[in-house]
């Protein structure tokens, strides 16, 4: 089962001691500066945790698989996550 935002909330309540709507703004505005930093292009560095980097991804020649038919894919920024070392030791 995945974790959710509203999963996030509840623990924020739980263990920390805000109230519902204090650890939901809390995890809203959290992701909100996220959000942005990501938008202007900036990468996100959570220490034991992991980076969240923007990449660059050129124009290239693709295919639908449904048609077979070629195509031209756009260019894009997508987002990357990277483990750090640490976490990756702890899944492993």
């Amino acid at each position: 089962m995945a974790l959710t935002k509203e999963k996030i909330i509840d623990s924020i309540y739980d263990q920390v001691g805000l109230s519902k709507s204090q650890s939901r703004t809390v995890v809203e505005r959290l992701l909100e500066i996220m959000k942005q930093s990501l938008e202007s292009g900036e990468d996100i560095l959570i220490s034991g945790f992991g980076k969240f980097v923007v990449k660059e991804k050129s124009a290239r020649r693709g295919r639908n698989p449904q048609t077979t038919e070629d195509l031209q894919l756009r260019a894009r920024r997508v987002v990357v996550f990277k483990t750090s070392g640490v976490l990756r030791d702890k899944i492993n």
